[in-house]
């Protein structure tokens, strides 16, 4: 089962579609109940999104507060009727049972061979263990005690747990036996069920249910073990994932464009991978290293398949302009997963005169995109041309020691090769890409003598004003000087000014002196405040055309860069951090960023639902229970995917992160979010080791480094929703780039620049295409995704029309056919349940839903947060 924190939406989409695919082919059937027993927390989006949405009826799990457990225990509450959507409503509920305890059965009813309780049923009556009547009455005893805390008199036991079903005969004689001798011998009857039919029962049984509309997060199973630790832990696996997943989104696209073929690479094995990877024990960072190990080599493999997929397609598509491409020489491309710590062969490689280094850049986005690619070079006498041979303009950068350090160690690591030279720039271009399309970019030598004047940046290491202003656009950041410390940002067009400073601080983590260890799944700071890393850091500003810079050494573990575009209204944070020292102190450590605005935001903040909604959070309260506040920062942190923002009554402070992590607001006008975490100790949950990784080059062995991404925006109150919404698409879903060295008038033989659909056309700003996949039968499966929740923005949050036969131009749509969203039955045949809800009113307001696809338009609507799952034959 995947983990409902740490996971994105897509990822969980397709992980689900995957499992559902293979129990209709198997089995023919189709699933009406989640099982999520063993997640730790549970978020909206699956109530409402993969539960409701995919048919189910009912949800079941185990983990939920220690606090709300006991007061649901006490008033009869663990079943509810969960109402995750503030969009949907009653449209999307489902029933959620809460177990009363652990997934497991009541007290001595653990029928494993090796358990030291195994306590047997003896029906022969020659034994003198003969203790049928004893069992017979335990078990009515138990029944009647789990009776008393939920309502109908139908109630659950789920006969397993970790590790059990060794030797399944113990399990299945001892059940028969019970339910053999509990039927003849009382008035309980005991029947092995499913999860269906314990729903069918208890909604037969016409009673009212209380009503959740929040989520289960944070999770804590004891006054000091919140289980927070986990949304941040293995950060650089999470990331793995997060890039993966949308290359997967991408490389399935690329695969329906170019035709998918029968043998060879394909995008299964990476899907696959990715799967298994959403595991509540995997992207969750709560494994051990050698299974992580595995996580990660599984994922490897699918990327590296799914890698020649793309370049087999973008040599196909590029291949296209010719009648005869026979006679065209196929473009054997090339990629740098490893480009953000400045390895990529292809562009560091001498570029002869005459010839160009090609970059070919994938737009996976429903519509155009403009952003600045970024790679290494060791030259600075270039020029780039777009794909009219057009010189457009681009910048250099110095490479940084930090990162020249980083790829040094890393690809020795992971690729075992010795850089022989660092590259000296980062060379900087916009680039601009029809949607799900294309468009090439030639890098080439100057043929003047000299550096080039395209952009090269001028560097101010110390200026003699008090503060400095970076920002070659609309968009201002003001540090000091004396500090080094971030003191504002400005929007030039919105006229948003807004004081704000940015440090880095660490939390020190418990030991298993303290009771409770901070590890792998709980995060349990030792004491507050936070450690600052430092009051005063020294900054290097670069300057140029398209982007300005700010580089800052915190401490010799942390650094950052801070970077400001000409044509985009955020700022985007470059952070490196490890490896975390424990050897000094001892301690292990827990590293935060920490964003303070000068806001009055009351205690609130909201974060993200795997990526989707947005929730509200009230700092140190929950909406179900009273809340006795026994960790004031562990107790406060929520998952993130997406974002986390805040505002006060003027305006909205947005970050987005890069992969999940976890994040809070401790106080008012402040956002942290925890980018890394190390520690000595184990936290006693299962894992049975530290949360310490390490990498060995050779004799050395060090911490892990972590390098990624934030993105801050400042907005008018109201106005934030569009730019999360469309830069969070942005960061999931970034260019592929390919490479490779022209091999002859790159112009005049291959297709530079093209879409794959109606070029005077594109998806609506509201709308993600979010599947395009050719599945084994040939029929195609396509998603589509509104991206606003209702009531979230004045413009997007209404209906949106996808025209089909402009996604499509020169194929001939057949047949389409509406499934529901793992695409395991027609969406006509779903039955929702009817629900007693009490004190519902039932004066909701009804949600706005796309209406039904006519043959003859080939329109697809969605209403705000809709997803619409369609099969396509061509």
């Amino acid at each position: 089962m995947h983990d409902e924190a740490t996971c994105h939406y897509i990822d969980m989409i397709d992980q689900t579609t995957l499992g559902h695919q293979l129990i209709k082919e198997q089995f023919n059937k189709t699933p009406r109940a989640g099982w999520q027993i063993d997640p730790f927390g549970h978020s909206a989006v699956q109530a409402y999104l993969l539960g409701a949405e995919l048919g189910f009826d009912s949800v079941h799990f185990a983990r939920i507060d220690y606090q709300d457990r006991a007061k649901r225990k006490n008033d009869k509450s663990l079943e509810v009727i969960w109402r995750a959507s503030k969009t949907f409503g009653s449209a999307s509920q489902i029933f959620a049972n809460v177990f009363p305890a652990h997934y497991s059965p009541p007290d001595g009813f653990h029928f494993e061979v090796k358990d030291e309780g195994f306590l047997p049923v003896q029906d022969d009556p020659l034994l003198y263990e003969y203790n049928v009547e004893q069992r017979v009455n335990d078990f009515i005893n138990a029944a009647i005690k789990q009776a008393n805390v939920t309502r109908t008199n139908h109630i659950m036991w789920t006969m397993g747990d970790d590790f059990q079903y060794q030797y399944a005969e113990t399990w299945f004689k001892q059940m028969d036996k019970l339910i053999h001798y509990v039927n003849k011998e009382s008035q309980v009857n005991a029947l092995y069920s499913t999860p269906s039919i314990y729903t069918d029962a208890k909604n037969a049984a016409n009673e009212s249910w209380p009503l959740k509309t929040d989520d289960y997060f944070p999770y804590a199973d004891g006054a000091n073990s919140y289980w927070t630790g986990f949304f941040t832990s293995r950060p650089a696996l999470k990331r793995y994932v997060r890039v993966l997943s949308g290359y997967y989104l991408a490389a399935r696209q690329l695969e329906f464009l170019a035709g998918k073929r029968s043998n060879g690479p394909n995008t299964f094995i990476l899907g696959d991978a990715l799967g298994i990877a959403q595991h509540h024990d995997a992207i969750t960072g709560t494994a051990k290293q050698h299974t992580t190990n595995d996580y990660a080599k599984r994922l490897a493999i699918g990327a590296s398949e799914a890698e020649a997929v793309v370049n087999t397609a973008l040599s196909f598509l590029v291949n296209n302009k010719s009648k005869d491409q026979h006679k065209v020489m196929a473009v054997k491309f090339s990629q740098c997963p490893l480009l953000n710590i400045s390895f990529c062969p292809p562009t560091e490689k001498d570029i002869p005169e005459g010839r160009s280094l090609v970059i070919v850049a994938y737009n996976p986005l429903g519509w155009k995109r403009t952003d600045v690619i970024k790679i290494p070079v060791n030259s600075a006498n270039l020029v780039v041309q777009d794909s009219s041979g057009n010189t457009i303009e681009a910048q250099y950068v110095g490479l940084d020691n930090v990162t020249g350090n980083l790829r040094n160690f890393y690809t020795r690591a992971y690729l075992g090769k010795t850089s022989k030279q660092v590259p000296k720039y980062w060379l900087l271009f916009q680039a601009s890409v029809p949607p799900l399309g294309w468009n090439t970019y030639f890098v080439s030598k100057a043929t003047f003598k000299g550096k080039s004047k395209n952009g090269f940046l001028s560097v101010m290491d110390s200026p003699q004003e008090e503060t400095v202003e970076i920002g070659p656009g609309n968009l201002k950041m003001s540090f000091s000087l004396t500090s080094g410390q971030l003191k504002s940002i400005y929007n030039i067009k919105t006229g948003v000014h807004l004081p704000v400073q940015q440090s880095y601080l660490w939390y020190g983590s418990s030991s298993k002196d303290d009771g409770q260890a901070s590890g792998a799944y709980i995060f349990r700071p030792k004491g507050s405040p936070q450690n600052i890393v430092s009051r005063s850091v020294p900054l290097k500003v670069v300057r140029g055309p398209l982007l300005d810079e700010v580089h800052q050494q915190f401490n010799s573990w942390i650094y950052q860069v801070t970077r400001v575009y000409r044509d985009k209204e955020h700022a985007e944070v470059e952070f490196t951090i490890g490896p975390i020292p424990l050897e000094d102190d001892g301690i292990g450590k827990e590293i935060i960023t920490q964003i303070k605005a000068n806001m009055a935001t009351d205690k609130v903040f909201y974060t993200d639902s795997n990526g989707r909604d947005f929730l509200k959070r009230v700092r140190d309260y929950r909406a179900d229970w009273p809340l006795s506040v026994t960790q004031p920062v562990a107790g406060n942190y929520y998952p993130l995917n997406l974002g986390i923002y805040t505002m006060d009554k003027k305006f909205e402070l947005s970050i987005l992160v890069d992969r999940a992590t976890g994040g809070s607001s401790i106080q008012d006008g402040e956002v942290e979010l925890m980018l890394h975490r190390r520690m000595r100790f184990d936290d006693a949950r299962g894992v049975g080791e530290a949360l310490n990784e390490t990498v060995r080059v050779n004799h050395k062995l060090e911490g892990l480094t972590v390098r990624g991404n934030y993105y801050i925006s400042i907005n008018q109150i109201g106005a934030g929703a569009r730019w999360r919404r469309t830069t969070g698409q942005e960061v999931y879903s970034p260019f592929v780039l390919a490479f490779t060295h022209e091999l002859e008038d790159w112009k005049a033989s291959y297709l530079t620049k093209a879409t794959a659909i109606d070029p005077h056309y594109s998806l609506p700003l509201n709308v993600a295409l979010i599947t395009l996949q050719v599945l084994d039968n040939g029929s195609v499966l396509l998603r589509l995704a509104h991206l606003y929740e209702v009531d979230e923005d004045t413009e997007y949050s209404r209906l949106a029309k996808v025209e089909l036969k402009k996604m499509f131009p020169g194929k001939r749509i057949k047949k389409v056919k509406e499934m529901s969203l793992s695409a395991n039955q027609e969406k006509s045949e779903i039955k929702r349940m009817a629900w007693k809800v009490e004190g519902d009113g039932g004066q909701e307001p009804i949600p706005i839903r796309g209406g039904p696809i006519r043959y003859s338009t080939l329109v697809v609507e969605l209403g705000p947060m809709e997803i619409r799952t369609l099969l396509l034959k061509f």
